[in-house]
């Protein structure tokens, strides 16, 4: 199997000049680096603002620590090491703290710095918590990025999970298949893994992290297509990022795209305020603007998409921005206020739900919910906090 070179250092992205790679240093020694020269390749090294470029080479204001590390509160959402239940039939598994790409806006930017494990190698707790909580019926496999994982690892937790007869769906969360689609298309055992245990009844969903239309290249379509014959979903989720696709005619060219190739467009997120991405950040009524003159430009499969944001209180979708309002409603609630319709003043500079004037009335901080609880480290700048624990 033919696999693209990866790269861990900056001073092996020749491209770069000398003192291109000198000035990013500290950055990688603060965050992990990670690239491949098949990425590396569809940069345009003549644009500085090519997206591609801004999306994995790291920039000077990573070093501002603006912002939270933790921006939706995830430390309250787990249960047992390495397993999040934040929402009633919804867990995710944190499989892996390593991935393909690491995309420079990622919104779980504190695990990629050398003081922090949220990813477990040994996911048994996880899985057994699962298997003793009947009201979960889909999983995501999250990260960092699953499908860097061995094969043989993937095929351990897949098999758990369809051992457990109420986990009805399963996601894997990935930037592969744009990244190094040849990890895809390429592993016969990978596929055969899909063929297995993606049926008529339970489907696999591969829930892809597509930023822009110039990551959909043939070897991109050859994965998606290998995917589907495998019996997976592919569907597509990405931020609406500054300086990358914060442009209606990208955008649209992307729902395009994505359609064309069977990809269904998901979600549009709002980045989050997280430490370290202050470089990335629209208002949102820069965001809901953009995102609404792209759906303009597409047909309805594209206009499928919502615009969102992963917050504490849960998904968020934004419906409408106008005339200093913001019309808002939740699509997925932690407590279960699913649907719930809501309208905030939006003052100019707002970019994150909590910039929203009294929205505190609408959602409150989450609490412990069980009995018993288990330390884990603290986050970096953080003070300690202890996670809940379920038995079942």
């Amino acid at each position: 199997m033919v696999q693209p070179k990866y790269m861990m250092k900056i001073d092996q992205v020749t491209q770069l000049s000398e003192e291109e790679r000198d000035v990013l240093k500290p950055i990688t020694e603060k965050y992990v680096f990670r690239v491949n020269d098949y990425y590396l390749n569809l940069i345009d090294w003549n644009d500085p603002e090519d997206p591609l470029r801004k999306l994995v080479i790291p920039n000077t204001g990573e070093l501002s620590e603006y912002g939270r590390w933790d921006a939706s509160d995830e430390d309250t959402n787990y249960v047992v090491p390495g397993c999040q239940h934040k929402y009633d039939t919804t867990a995710l598994l944190i499989v892996s703290e390593v991935c393909g790409a690491y995309c420079r806006y990622c919104f779980r930017k504190r695990l990629f710095r050398n003081d922090v494990k949220e990813a477990m190698s040994d996911v048994t707790p996880g899985l057994d918590y699962i298997r003793h909580t009947p009201e979960i019926n889909n999983v995501l496999l999250t990260g960092g990025d699953p499908l860097i994982l061995a094969t043989k690892k993937l095929r351990m937790i897949l098999e758990e999970l369809r051992s457990i007869y109420h986990v009805k769906i399963i996601r894997i969360g990935s930037k592969i298949p744009v990244f190094n689609p040849m990890r895809i298309y390429e592993d016969e055992d990978l596929l055969q893994l899909i063929r297995e245990f993606s049926t008529a009844e339970q489907r696999i969903y591969i829930m892809a992290h597509i930023n822009h239309p110039k990551e959909i290249t043939k070897e991109a379509r050859k994965a998606f297509q290998a995917l589907h014959d495998a019996g997976a979903i592919v569907v597509n989720q990405t931020p609406v990022l500054k300086g990358i696709n914060d442009d209606p005619d990208v955008l649209g060219d992307l729902l395009d795209k994505l359609s064309w190739a069977g990809v269904t467009p998901y979600y549009f997120f709002v980045n989050r305020p997280v430490a370290g991405n202050s470089e990335f950040v629209l208002t949102l009524k820069e965001v809901y603007d953009i995102v609404e003159a792209a759906k303009a430009r597409t047909s309805g499969l594209g206009k499928r998409v919502r615009l969102s944001m992963s917050h504490t209180a849960g998904k968020v979708e934004i419906l409408a921005i106008e005339n200093g309002k913001a019309y808002l409603k939740f699509h997925q609630s932690r407590d279960g206020d699913y649907g719930k319709f809501m309208v905030l003043d939006c003052p100019d500079h707002a970019s994150w739900f909590d910039d929203l004037p009294e929205n505190e009335q609408y959602w409150k901080k989450p609490k412990k919910k069980t009995d018993q609880v288990i330390s884990v480290n603290a986050m970096p700048d953080m003070p300690q906090k202890k996670k809940r624990m379920v038995h079942g």
